[in-house]
């Protein structure tokens, strides 16, 4: 698979998948015989993993340097897993401040519904009052 399919793919474009790959988020991309990135399964795994941990904020740093240890095999799981448990605390903190956000604004929406309802039972109100004084 070229680049421009696995960009479409995934939603990403060539250049991004390009600079991941630069900055060390991933192995180098298995290429054909003429250069070009010929993307595998394991290539394609990798963008899937980069692309969700991107989307949910990793850092690239953080990422560089748990491919780079994947990449030293076995003997690094230790390491990749302090990684992960890291940048998975990092998550819950964003997560735990989203879901408090999500809570105040539920309020403020709320307070909107009946503020809103309350104005349109006054005009309602007036209205009714004004045809009453016509009559």
């Amino acid at each position: 698979m070229n680049i421009s399919e696995v960009a479409a793919k995934f939603e990403m474009t060539p250049a991004t998948i390009r600079y991941y790959e630069k900055q060390g988020l991933m192995p180098p991309i298995t290429r054909n015989a003429s250069g070009v990135r010929d993307f595998q399964e394991e290539d394609l795994n990798w963008v899937e993993f980069i692309k969700c941990m991107r989307d949910s904020g990793l850092s690239i740093d953080s990422l560089a340097q748990y491919s780079k240890l994947y990449q030293q095999g076995d003997s690094t799981l230790i390491e990749r897993k302090k990684i992960l448990i890291d940048e998975y605390q990092k998550l819950l903190e964003k997560q735990r401040l989203i879901n408090g956000t999500v809570a105040r604004l539920e309020t403020k929406l709320d307070n909107y519904d009946h503020m809103i309802q309350e104005c349109q039972q006054q005009i309602f109100s007036s209205t009714n009052e004004a045809k009453e004084e016509r009559v």
